[in-house]
């Protein structure tokens, strides 16, 4: 796990606290250290912080999404939203404003890293690992296509790249075609906040989804959330 974060105060207590659960770490100071790092090495996560000398964490975020897909954590010590906003734009999965406490930032990396190895739950009457008709673990709306046994998408039979936390939002919708769902449900179902979370985050990732796969596949249904279109 690879952590970017300028004050080398919290940059040691956070490598020794996540070390502690068993994470190997990797810090760099700044930005461009960061970003050194990170084409030397694979790294199963990201942890940014916003406000990096040289090449800021947004930057830094959208240098990695360049080349992979590998889940993003934003750190941002301002609570206005600026920094929330532009760091999931840039591509960032989740984000958790400072001070946080460790076993919130635990919290947050045991869910990044579980849905960078979702799989969806067999179908009905089928165990995992049974074998099924092809056409069963293929799902299609319109030009959209989801292999969800191969974990692949495809608009108008090109593949489209997706992060973990994208794709397991378009399966949650595709789970449940023409149903609208509330960003609370998607909050809980995607992101695993046991409690209430900043429906921004859900907002943000949907707009991302939008430019991946047509902005007319996922429908806004004002005052309640989203539905994939059928």
């Amino acid at each position: 796990m690879l952590l970017v974060e300028d004050d080398e105060l919290m940059r040691r207590s956070f490598t020794v606290a996540l070390e502690r659960y068993g994470y190997e770490m990797k810090a760099a100071a700044d930005g461009l250290s960061g970003l050194e790092l990170f084409r030397d090495e694979d790294f199963d996560l990201l942890i940014l912080d916003v406000m990096l000398p040289g090449l800021d964490g947004i930057g830094l975020c959208r240098r990695v999404r360049e080349t992979s897909l590998v889940p993003v954590l934003m750190m941002s010590a301002r609570g206005d939203g600026l920094d929330v906003v532009a760091g999931l734009e840039a591509g960032a999965d989740d984000y958790v404003v400072k001070p946080v406490d460790t076993y919130v930032l635990v919290a947050r990396i045991r869910s990044l890293l579980r849905r960078a190895t979702y799989a969806p739950v067999p179908g009905p009457g089928r165990a995992a690992g049974e074998a099924s008709p092809p056409e069963a673990d293929v799902l299609v709306f319109g030009d959209l296509t989801l292999d969800t046994a191969g974990m692949e998408v495809f608009v108008s039979g090109s593949p489209v790249a997706l992060t973990p936390t994208e794709l397991k939002l378009l399966l949650e919708f595709a789970a449940h075609p023409g149903v609208v769902l509330e960003r609370h449900t998607l909050l809980r179902e995607v992101w695993e906040y046991g409690w209430d979370g900043d429906s921004r985050v859900v907002d943000l990732c949907v707009q991302r989804l939008r430019r991946k796969l047509g902005r007319d596949r996922i429908e806004t249904v004002r005052g309640f959330g989203y539905k994939l279109r059928r």
